[in-house]
């Protein structure tokens, strides 16, 4: 099939490089020239494993081509995918401009001249995290100027950022929103082809209405950051009434109607999804006349766990932090990423920043990411040992495999007082202990009153 990917940022990439990796022929189109050029050239702007030995394979291989051109993209797709960013608006809305300026583009290339069509009709997918009602609010704008037939349906994306590709590949399930109407119907049996490869050992599309379908991705994330808060304001109270949350998060983890997932205590989420999903969410809710009582609470939490690395070192350092060095471990929101937005690590920075204290920070992936935001008011190191030398502190705020057995001989030779800080519960106390270190957790180890 004929494919068109408007926007080329992390999900735009993934969609289109998968699709072209299965056979399809995907044009992605961006408008920012520079980018563009790199992805030309085989170079991804952002980490993600695997991704960039499949552009390149799929860029050799002709199936895959990027353009800044995007109505001559328009017109050349049958099948387009609207995946270009939707950002935070000042009262927590989502910002929908970029969405609308592509369907005006879209409606504008339907009007006249050749289109490659599927079936006689133009079908459009918002693949970007929207609104309920932005679908039918781009059918409604390219309707003002299109000639040609054109079904707009919704089909949101649930990749984790870290492990895209398989998410892709192997999808739990697909999620299609389509209209009540014959070109809806065209519109099912287009995209049951399209996804085949991604669906041969057993049935993963899920047909529903298009409002129910953007529904249905705000949920998902929505819940899972419920249950974050939820772990990370229980890890609290454990603190306080002597419970360590690892035992609690295993007793209700067996229960299956709970699961394991999403049970681990932190210091809170980030990323570019979760913060932003549960703000849009919630403004829907208010702007519906419903307000999400449990979604703002999921907010709050989250907001005052960011803070509470930082909490726990001004209670054991008695709030003097000026002149001290603090060893930081992860700077992305989580492992297998280069992602800073929303990440806990930026509170913690800021916050040691203000006290005064000298920070010295390693992660694996996002250093060049975090240099944007912190330039030369922290010290990044190579090697992450390298981090602890004469430090009064070290803080663990990502949770990436290489933290995760560090030589603890090697570690108390280079602290300068053996304090850890560890904002993922990565380590056992008890071991520790042997150590002569002082470990502080979320909802275990050493409490602070904080």
């Amino acid at each position: 099939m004929q494919i068109t990917v408007i926007g080329s940022g992390y999900v735009g990439l993934v969609v289109g490089t998968c699709l072209s990796n299965v056979g399809h022929n995907v044009i992605c189109a961006d408008i920012d020239a520079q980018k563009v050029d790199h992805l030309r050239d085989g170079r991804v702007p952002f980490f993600e494993p695997g991704l960039s030995d499949l552009v390149k394979k799929n860029l050799k291989s002709g199936r895959l081509v990027f353009t800044t051109d995007v109505a001559d993209a328009c017109r050349r797709g049958a099948i387009i995918f609207i995946a270009v960013g939707t950002p935070q608006g000042d009262d927590g809305s989502a910002e929908l401009r970029y969405v609308e300026s592509v369907a005006k583009t879209i409606g504008d290339t339907l009007a006249s001249g050749e289109n490659t069509l599927i079936d006689g009709c133009k079908i459009i997918l918002t693949k970007s995290t929207v609104p309920v009602g932005t679908t039918d609010r781009v059918s409604n704008i390219i309707q003002e100027s299109a000639s040609l037939p054109y079904v707009v349906c919704s089909n949101p994306e649930f990749l984790k950022e870290g492990d895209a590709l398989n998410d892709f590949r192997k999808p739990d399930r697909i999620v299609v929103g389509t209209p009540d109407s014959e070109l809806g119907l065209l519109a099912q049996s287009v995209l049951r082809e399209l996804y085949e490869p991604f669906t041969r050992t057993r049935e993963r599309i899920q047909f529903m209405a298009v409002r129910s379908s953007e529904l249905t991705k705000y949920a998902a994330n929505a819940l899972l950051a419920t249950k974050i808060s939820f772990m990370n304001d229980l890890s609290n109270l454990a603190e306080r009434v002597g419970a360590d949350i690892e035992d609690v998060r295993q007793g209700i983890g067996s229960d299956p109607r709970i699961g394991y997932q999403f049970l681990f205590p932190g210091t809170g989420y980030g990323g570019s999804c979760f913060p932003k999903d549960v703000k849009a969410l919630t403004h829907t809710g208010l702007k519906s006349g419903h307000r999400l009582r449990i979604l703002e609470a999921v907010d709050e939490v989250n907001r005052d766990q960011k803070s509470i690395l930082l909490k726990k070192l001004n209670a054991h350092f008695n709030g003097d932090l000026a002149g001290r060095r603090i060893a930081v471990w992860g700077l992305a929101f989580k492992p297998r990423t280069d992602d800073m937005r929303e990440a806990p690590s930026i509170d913690l920075i800021n916050g040691l920043l203000e006290a005064g204290a000298k920070v010295l920070a390693h992660d694996p992936e996002a250093m060049e990411n975090a240099a944007l935001l912190f330039e030369d008011r922290i010290q990044f190191c190579d090697d992450h040992y390298d981090c602890l030398d004469e430090a009064d502190a070290l803080c663990i705020c990502t949770e990436w495999s290489v933290y995760r057995r560090p030589d603890f001989e090697m570690v108390v030779d280079r602290l300068s007082s053996l304090n850890i800080f560890d904002g993922r519960n990565l380590y056992d106390e008890t071991r520790l202990k042997k150590f002569g270190i002082r470990y502080f957790a979320i909802g275990r180890g050493e409490a602070l009153p904080v």
